[in-house]
């Protein structure tokens, strides 16, 4: 099969079990979790960068990463320059995971322009070309529409070559296509461009649309789409007996029937035995093999974890 992966899974954390953020990236390294990924807003979660930082330093193999950096909220060269840190602090630990940014709250409450979507899109893929030059050593110049870079060394050099991975999320055409051209790992997501969570965005991550995603993500990686890691974010995991009650009312939220709820991969419910069907189903039709933990599941999903990881 085209995109046949080992399973490998990474648990979304935000906050500190109990206050002890140490003991927390401890726990997700031992129930085999290869990620502890961070989301990037300005509510009520630990600062990524200094989080993944301390992350790296309790543990020895659990890799950290972003999911995902908004990208209007860092300059690319400091953004390069603090990723770079991080992959040398942790000895090649770090995915780099960036976004055009959608949280329109975020932007409301620190005064960041929010520009159009298309705008944003073609500043992220901006980002991403100035990211990987300094990544690459050398003295480095950038002249784009968005950013400007004039004769920088590109210091330090990252310690995994030729760089860290770069996830690039996403769930519209245009970001996605940025995705297929110069990412390393794609997280198909949600369309998220009206900048909030509700109804509105269920039927955007139904298994059919997920599907129209993959198209677009094909049509513009062309030849190196074999060489994508496909990753998705599921939100909404919980192990129950009685799955088709449960998605039902999911399904009341999303405006979706419980059939839809199943079918789609950033939901994930049932037994043990269910829910391990339903990740080699969805790696066999859709090719998701990096699948992650939101919502803070990742502690109940710890047996599947165990059962399917590196498989």
């Amino acid at each position: 099969m085209e995109h046949f992966r080992r399973f490998r899974f990474g648990a979304q954390v935000a906050h500190a079990s109990h206050g002890d953020w140490a003991a927390t990236a401890r726990q997700v390294e031992e129930f085999g979790y290869s990620t502890l990924l961070m989301p990037d807003h300005f509510d009520d979660q630990l600062a990524p960068v200094p989080a993944l930082t301390a992350a790296a330093a309790a543990t020895t193999r659990l890799r950290v990463g972003s999911l995902v950096f908004d990208n209007d909220y860092r300059h690319p060269l400091v953004l390069a320059k603090e990723s770079a840190t991080l992959d040398v602090l942790s000895g090649g630990r770090f995915e780099l995971g960036l976004g055009a940014g959608w949280q329109r709250s975020d932007y409301e409450q620190s005064g960041i322009a929010c520009d159009r979507a298309a705008t944003r899109i073609d500043r992220l893929a901006e980002a991403l070309a100035v990211v990987k030059g300094l990544w690459a050593g050398g003295c480095f110049s950038y002249a784009g529409r968005h950013y400007t870079i004039t004769g920088h060394p590109g210091t330090p050099r990252p310690a995994q070559r030729p760089h860290p991975p770069i996830l690039v999320g996403g769930g519209g055409r245009r970001v996605l296509a940025v995705a297929g051209r110069e990412a390393d790992i794609v997280s198909v997501n949600f369309d998220l461009r009206a900048g909030s969570v509700g109804s509105h965005i269920g039927a955007s991550g139904t298994s059919e649309a997920t599907a129209q995603k993959l198209c677009w993500l094909r049509e513009a990686a062309g030849p190196r789409f074999g060489d994508l890691e496909l990753s998705v974010t599921v939100f909404v995991a919980a192990i129950t007996g009685a799955r088709h009650d449960v998605a039902a009312g999911i399904g009341r939220g999303f405006g979706l029937p419980a059939e839809d709820v199943l079918g789609t991969p950033h939901f994930l419910l049932g037994t043990l035995d269910q829910m391990a069907d339903d990740l080699v189903r969805r790696r066999e039709e859709l090719g998701f093999s990096y699948v992650v933990f939101s919502g803070g599941s990742w502690r109940e999903m710890a047996p599947l974890v165990a059962r399917l990881a590196g498989t």
